[in-house]
Order: structure tokens, then sequence, then C-alpha cells
């Protein structure tokens, strides 16, 4: 048997050894959330492992999709490079087809040739400047038809007409015009053919041929005038021409023989030279009456000679006109009073 003392003792060891309830339940606790935290700590891995592995993947195909940008970027370097030398030979060809379009409208514009372009409906598609003094041009009639505008051509209102290149009328077609001025033109209608033989349309051009047409018009009056020279020349009567101040212009072998006066002294005279001072005021009066364009009745009077004499002679007086319809000029028939006719 111990003693109490002992026994005290030992009971006091006991109670110091053995673990507090409240202290297991800690223990328990925190072991608890040690492994909940682990656990969590393991999903967290697992999670950044699989975003590790999400991100390597989004990092191989944003290589990828470099790597392909870069190949665009390679082409489209190669395009650009292909539009840059297009682009190139597009503004050298824009260069060309304006130097060859201003050539051409100065090659219309030089030949003076009034050129109207129009297509199958007629309509204006470009024209010349020359063009624009014939038929009442401005640029705001370009697609209009022809037939609608008011043209100074006189008595020819239809430029195009039916004759303008169409499949009925494939040949050029010509008829001569005059503007309202007194000009005159050639209006030629040609088809208007591509190069592959294609008609689309017509060309009407105007050439100028008016100073040609004055020429003509004097080679007639000269040969009227030659032909009437030859009758005057071979007329047995005398004949004369004077101006309207009383100059001679014209003086005929039968002149020379009635009056004696040559040719050449005759042209330096004036028809008062040849008027006896009686019949003078007579003379002047029926001067007036010409000039006035009024036709006269043929007449006796008295003419003087080279020598001095005062030959009676039948008189039939005409007055020339000019083209403007104003009297210029007196012609005279002159015969001896009592000479065959």
């Amino acid at each position: 048997m111990q003693p109490p003392a002992l026994a005290g003792d030992a009971g006091r060891g006991a109670r110091e050894t053995r673990p507090h309830p409240g202290a297991a339940e800690e223990l328990r606790a925190k072991d608890e959330y040690l492994q909940s935290t682990h656990e969590e700590l393991e999903s967290s891995n697992e999670e950044l492992k699989s975003s590790n592995e999400e991100m390597q993947s989004v990092n191989e195909e944003l290589q990828s999709t470099n790597e392909e940008l870069e190949t665009s970027k390679e082409e489209l370097q190669s395009v650009n490079e292909e539009l840059a030398t297009v682009n190139a030979e597009l503004q050298t060809k824009v260069a060309d087809l304006s130097r060859a379009n201003n050539d051409m409208n100065n090659l219309l514009a030089g030949t003076g040739i009034a050129t109207v372009f129009v297509d199958h409906q007629l309509r204006i598609l470009r024209f010349t400047p020359t063009a624009a003094e014939i038929i009442n041009l401005i640029p705001g009639d370009v697609g209009r038809p022809v037939g609608h505008l008011v043209s100074n051509l006189a008595g020819y209102d239809r430029p195009g007409g039916r004759h303008a290149g169409g499949a009925g009328h494939p040949g050029p077609r010509e008829v001569e015009v005059q503007t309202t001025a007194g000009q005159w033109y050639p209006l030629r209608i040609l088809p208007y053919r591509t190069l592959d033989n294609v008609i689309e349309g017509a060309v009407i051009t105007f050439m100028d041929i008016s100073e040609m047409k004055r020429i003509q018009a004097s080679l007639a009056a000269a040969n009227r005038q030659l032909r009437l020279a030859v009758v005057v020349r071979d007329a047995s009567d005398a004949i004369t021409v004077q101006d309207l101040e009383g100059r001679i212009t014209a003086w005929n072998p039968g002149a020379q023989r009635l009056y004696g006066w040559s040719e050449d002294e005759a042209l330096q005279m004036n028809v008062r030279d040849r008027i006896p001072a009686a019949q003078l005021d007579e003379a002047l009066a029926r001067v007036r009456q010409l000039s006035q364009a009024e036709v006269l009745e043929p007449y006796r009077t008295r003419r003087l000679t080279k020598a001095g004499a005062a030959l009676e002679v039948s008189m039939t007086a005409t007055a020339l006109l000019d083209e403007a319809g104003q009297v210029y000029a007196i012609a005279t028939t002159e015969r001896p009073v009592g000479a065959a006719p």
C-alpha cells in the first residue's frame, strides 16, 4: 500500500498527461482544414495545369495565326507590287491615250474640216470646233439627236437624215449645202467603222468650198464676158461701155470704124467728149434714169466723131447690174440713122 503522499502524486501526474477533450477536437478540425486546403490546392494545381495547357494551346494558335499573317503580309506585298506595276502601266496608257486624244483634237481642228460623230440613233458623240459654227453646237449638245438642233444651213435642216451609214445605206453620201451666211460646203456622210469593221454610227464632215464656188462663178462670168466680148467685137454696130462717171471702159471695133477713135484712145476719154453741147443735158438725164435701173426705149441722138462731125445715131442704152443688183455701168449700142439693121 502506497503512502498517501505518493498516491496523491500519482493521481496528479495522471491528470496532467490525459488529453483535454477540446484540444483533440481542435486537432481534428485542423487536420480536416489541412486536408481540405490540400485538396483545394491540388484542385487549384489541376486547374492551373489545365489553364497552362489551354494557354499553351492558345499560344500555339497565336503562333500559327502569326505565321499565317506573315504569309498573308508577304502575299499582300506581292499583290501590292503587282498593283503598283499595273498602276504604272495604266498611268502610261492614260498618258498615251491623253496624248493621242490631244493629237486627234489638234489634227481635226487644224484641218479646218467641220466634223460631227454620231451613233446609230444620230445622237452626237463629239464634234470639232468648226462644226459648231455650222450646226450651232455647244458642249451640252453631246448626246442629243443631231436632227433636233438648229443649223445654219439654207434649205437643208437634217444633217444626218437617212444617210447616216446604217445597214440600208452603208456607203458614203454627199450633197452640197449652203449656209445662211453664203458659205458653201460639201456635206459628206461616211459610216463610222471600228477596227473590227463594225459600223457603230456615222461621221458627218463639212469642207469649206466657198472660195472654189466663187472661182467657179468668176470663171463662169468670165466665160460669159468672153463670149459677149467675141459677139461685141464681131458686131458691126458701135458698142461701148461707160461707168457712172462717164469714163469709157469698153470700145469695140464697130465704134472705132464709126467714130474714128482707136480703142486705146477711147479708153482715155470721157463720154462727154463725144456728146455735142446741145445734147449734153439730155444725155445726162438719160444716164440718171439708167442709174436708177429704168429701162429706156431706143432713141435718136447725136455723137461727135474724131473729125469733129456730129453724127446722128440710133442708140440703145442698157444699165449693167452687179451681184447686189446695183447699177455700175452703162452699155450702149449705136448705129447711124438710116443704116441697115
